[in-house]
């Protein structure tokens, strides 16, 4: 792992994510949306404050919360992981941008195994999903981890219960791995679990806490959760073949060759990327806007804010294991996309 953080700075951000940004001032910033990004955006915030005395008041309630709220007009942005389709973007008068990069993880309640350990592929973890492979110690997961014994218990899957972005990127990808998912289940930002033995969790904070709480759990979280955590989780086969544990430089290979305006919205997939080092659910967090906010001040101050943490935030990014979005990328949105927002 090429950055090695102590739990308690990360238990540090996460008592900040939870106390600070929500005793919002009068100038405050207010956003709603994805829990995916939250402890970046909560790091950003703090440091934001102390560098111009504005505050950001983010609600992390879930993508399709924030979808909902930015819709209303109740926050001057909404955040989420499914990216809004174009026809929408367009029929809404909104904007929508990148604003950090990530990945999902696979995670476990598995004694006996360190964190990696134990390997897993896109089909079988489909599977397992789909409620077909319900032990521990089945055939196929005992094939692919030779010289392990694994134990003759019960797989409890754990789901996100809200809409979410990160479910949406986690069945994006089972749909491209497991033609069976694809064909019973899908993709979405909310989807009818099939696994009979399942439990509900709100936010990644829910899921991540059940997992933790459920003997033979399996679930799935941003990887900033499982570290903040201190969570087991699965090695993944990625379109390369190759078994590959998560960080900051899988997700970046995975976001290496992403074509961001090919997409209206530039709301691509980055699920099951080519790369040897590729993390398989990788995937950005977006910034949806609108192009005639009702509320200029505050929207030019959410590009104040965005604009600050481009330039300076990358540090903080890489802190957290997520990636920040290339220079290169950053001038783009600025010419392409807030362009487009009124002054």
């Amino acid at each position: 792992m090429k950055h090695k953080r102590t739990f308690l700075k990360a238990m540090a951000v996460a008592a900040f994510a939870t106390l600070g940004m929500g005793s919002a001032m009068a100038a405050d910033i207010t956003g709603a949306g994805a829990t995916f990004p939250f402890p970046i955006y909560a790091k950003w915030a703090e440091a934001y404050k102390k560098a111009t005395g504005v505050g950001l008041n983010y609600q992390s309630i879930g993508s399709s919360g924030g979808i909902r709220q930015i819709r209303a007009k109740t926050v001057a942005f909404g955040a989420s992981d499914a990216p809004v389709p174009g026809a929408d973007l367009d029929k809404d008068g909104m904007v929508q941008f990148p604003a950090i990069i990530g990945g999902t993880v696979p995670v476990i309640n598995l004694e006996g195994f360190k964190p990696g350990e134990l390997r897993v592929t896109g089909p079988v973890l489909a599977e397992m999903f789909l409620g077909k492979i319900v032990k521990w110690n089945d055939a196929k997961l005992v094939a692919l981890n030779p010289g392990k014994t694994l134990p003759d218990q019960n797989i409890t899957v754990v789901h996100r219960a809200d809409g979410s972005g990160t479910t949406y990127n986690w069945t994006d990808y089972l749909t491209v791995v497991s033609k069976e998912w694809a064909d019973t289940v899908g993709k979405g930002a909310a989807v009818k679990w099939p696994a009979p033995s399942s439990v509900g969790g709100k936010g990644n904070e829910g899921v991540a806490a059940n997992v933790n709480r459920v003997k033979g759990a399996v679930g799935y979280v941003e990887y900033a959760y499982v570290k903040k955590n201190n969570m087991n989780f699965l090695q993944l086969q990625n379109a390369e073949g190759k078994y590959v544990s998560p960080d900051d430089d899988a997700f970046a290979s995975a976001a290496a060759g992403a074509d961001w305006f090919s997409v209206p919205g530039m709301g691509i997939s980055m699920v099951n990327a080519k790369g040897a080092k590729s993390w398989p659910v990788s995937t950005a967090s977006f910034i949806l806007m609108y192009k005639d906010p009702a509320d200029k001040a505050q929207s030019a101050e959410v590009l104040k804010f965005f604009d600050w943490a481009f330039k300076n935030g990358k540090g903080m990014a890489s802190e957290l294991d997520y990636v920040p979005l290339p220079d290169a990328l950053t001038a783009q949105i600025r010419t392409k996309v807030w362009s487009q927002i009124a002054k």
